[in-house]
């Protein structure tokens, strides 16, 4: 038996994004299973699996870890060869407290600006603390261009966990028409160039689930065509 991944809306759970784009983009194979955020039994289902009830949960036979970079750690210990982490110290050193520092901060963005991957682009007023975490990102996304990003288009060059954690603030950020920086831009572009970008956006716009508490616009449900 391999990898499996069980994960929240494809449309709205950011937290799932992660390493499910984590280990796509790596090339690490799993399956995966879908449960919507609102289903009735979600709870039930979830605490067998998760010591939190909550997604995403990564089973590997008899282990179980949840907690998204947790499950982005486990990965890259299984499969070294996928390089989830920079080879250089320093730039791992960095990679791992950016990676740190998106778990656990940004609560002002993430709370103004839900993922929400069917929205059409549209800008939306920021809040000061909103704004103050736009402007963190971006400073910290340009920073890692120019001090470890010669090697490709991302944060240190190739695709890693740090990419993996920062995925979901790229749809933030372009769903909602955040003004960044050209560094900024030309990374998010990057990013949603992926295949692994492209097959979970692909997904989550056929979605049929809706929850309202994602939706900014609510009670309107806008959707792109």
């Amino acid at each position: 038996m391999g990898l499996h991944l069980v994960i929240g809306n494809k449309n709205y759970s950011s937290w799932s994004m992660r390493p499910w784009i984590g280990m796509k983009a790596a090339g690490i194979p799993f399956d995966e299973t879908v449960i919507s955020l609102d289903a009735p039994d979600f709870k039930p289902r979830l605490a067998k699996l998760s010591g939190t009830g909550k997604v995403p949960v990564l089973i590997d036979g008899d282990i179980q870890v949840w907690e998204s970079l947790a499950i982005v750690e486990y990965a890259a210990e299984k499969f070294p060869a996928a390089g989830l982490w920079p080879a250089d110290a320093a730039a791992r050193a960095h990679a791992r407290a950016i990676a740190h520092e998106m778990h656990a901060g940004f609560l002002p963005l993430r709370r103004h600006l839900p993922m929400c991957m069917w929205r059409p682009v549209e800008r939306r007023h920021l809040t000061s603390e909103a704004a103050a975490n736009v402007q963190r990102i971006d400073a910290m996304w340009s920073d890692c261009r120019a001090r470890f990003g010669a090697g490709g288009p991302f944060l240190f060059g190739k695709w890693s966990a740090a990419d993996a954690m920062y995925a979901p603030v790229v749809s933030r950020f372009h769903t909602y028409g955040v003004e960044a920086s050209a560094a900024a831009r030309a990374y998010m572009d990057a990013v949603m160039a992926l295949p692994a970008w492209k097959e979970w956006a692909a997904a989550a716009l056929k979605e049929e689930w809706v929850l309202a508490e994602d939706e900014v616009d609510w009670p309107e449900v806008k959707r792109m065509k």
